[in-house]
């Protein structure tokens, strides 16, 4: 174990412990910031997943970045919701407006803002693009633009695991001419020095780690945690929407393939460390360190009043969307209920919780198969909760 905590945050220290000793964590790093401080900052493990438990490989590095996998949808999110502040992005205009081949099929009213929400109809492509059509990010932005919407834009929301990269990026680069990734590391985090990028730079490279599959602990009755059987049934049916949003690139690209990770995809490949995530998300609530603030208080309202709540048309189960970031819900339980951010399937989780002015950053090294609330990231979340608690009780 690594790294430090303020004293009213031990019990953080202690369920970071717990998560290796319990809760089957390999390598990972947890860091807290409260109102721009950094009160946790924790690190253990090795940073690449085959080198734990054998004494080989590199151990955990303050500095070691991650895949953070759909948490990058919240970093991409904060990029449009930027540009709305500068008065530059309409969020009720159609995206036809700046994007006039998206309007094929029925697309013509959908507006950025259901991009944001998940209620644009395009969750997934009726032919999916290989990891190197993926990568080509015209190639990924004509094939949204060319799919007729699964249901009316705006109607209903479900979860666009891999197409609202394209969508965001698009409509990103249509604004400003530039690519996510430029726009991202120059506008976003650049200006408070949060490690966060969508297109891993080649000089940054040697920073991050290996990541793979890791199996959920066995429970003290000997077994090991089990979806629900409609949730079973959605992810194992090849032809269920829940299957091809996820499947929008086919085959699975090897997340540790170099030529992926400097890809620029802002739904599911950016890259950062613990800090970088926290960092972010505390910039956007307030100073960090005494430094700039990117978010107004009026943007920080837009990304976290309800925009799309209820059944997930993709997920299943009831989830809750701002403006580009999930909100605290069943599908992923935050700090409280003014929280927004975004959880990466496995594992990652970034979020800022406005009211206790805190932000939140958590990456892994072992990606479970969960997409959401997964326990080694809420064990932490629950730690965090019950340290403000006791602070807030006087105790």
């Amino acid at each position: 174990m690594n790294g430090t905590t303020d004293p009213r945050f031990e019990g953080v220290r202690t369920a970071f412990a717990e998560n290796f000793t319990a809760r089957g964590e390999r390598g990972a790093a947890v860091v807290v910031y409260e109102a721009g401080h950094k009160v946790v900052d924790l690190y253990a493990g090795s940073r690449n997943i085959e080198g734990v438990g054998v004494g080989e490989g590199p151990r955990w590095e303050p500095g070691t970045a991650q895949i953070l996998r759909s948490a990058t949808k919240g970093v991409a999110a904060a990029a449009l919701l930027l540009l709305h502040q500068r008065g530059e992005l309409d969020l009720d205009a159609p995206v036809g407006a700046y994007w006039p081949a998206f309007k094929a099929h029925g697309k013509e009213h959908a507006r950025v803002r259901d991009v944001l929400a998940h209620r644009a109809g395009v969750p997934a492509l009726d032919r999916p693009l290989t990891p190197a059509e993926a990568a080509d990010p015209e190639r990924g932005a004509a094939a949204v633009a060319a799919q007729a919407p699964f249901w009316a834009p705006g109607t209903d929301h479900g979860y666009h695991a891999q197409t609202y990269g394209w969508l965001v990026a698009e409509l990103v680069r249509r604004v400003t001419g530039d690519d996510i990734g430029t726009f991202v590391a120059r506008e976003i985090a650049a200006p408070v020095a949060a490690d966060v990028w969508i297109g891993l730079p080649d000089a940054q490279a040697h920073r991050a780690g290996r990541v793979g599959p890791v199996e959920a602990p066995v429970t003290a009755g000997g077994l090991r945690a089990r979806p629900s059987r409609r949730l079973a049934a959605a992810y194992g049916d090849p032809h269920s929407l829940t299957r091809r949003a996820f499947g929008s690139v086919d085959p699975a690209p090897d997340e540790n393939d170099p030529a992926y990770r400097a890809a620029q995809l802002a739904g599911s490949n950016g890259i950062g460390t613990a800090d970088g995530l926290a960092r972010l998300y505390a910039s956007l609530i307030g100073e960090v360190d005494g430094g700039r603030r990117l978010f107004t208080p009026e943007t920080v309202r837009l990304a976290r009043t309800e925009a799309s709540s209820g059944p997930d048309r993709v997920l299943v189960v009831p989830t809750r969307f701002g403006l580009g970031h999930m909100l605290h819900g069943v599908a992923s339980p935050l700090l409280g209920p003014g929280s927004f951010g975004h959880p990466g399937r496995g594992g990652a989780l970034g979020f800022a919780d406005p009211e206790s002015c805190i932000a939140f950053g958590y990456v892994t090294n072992g990606m479970r198969t969960g997409v959401t609330a997964d326990p080694r990231a809420q064990a932490l979340v629950r730690a965090v909760r019950e340290a403000l608690g006791r602070h807030h009780s006087g105790a």
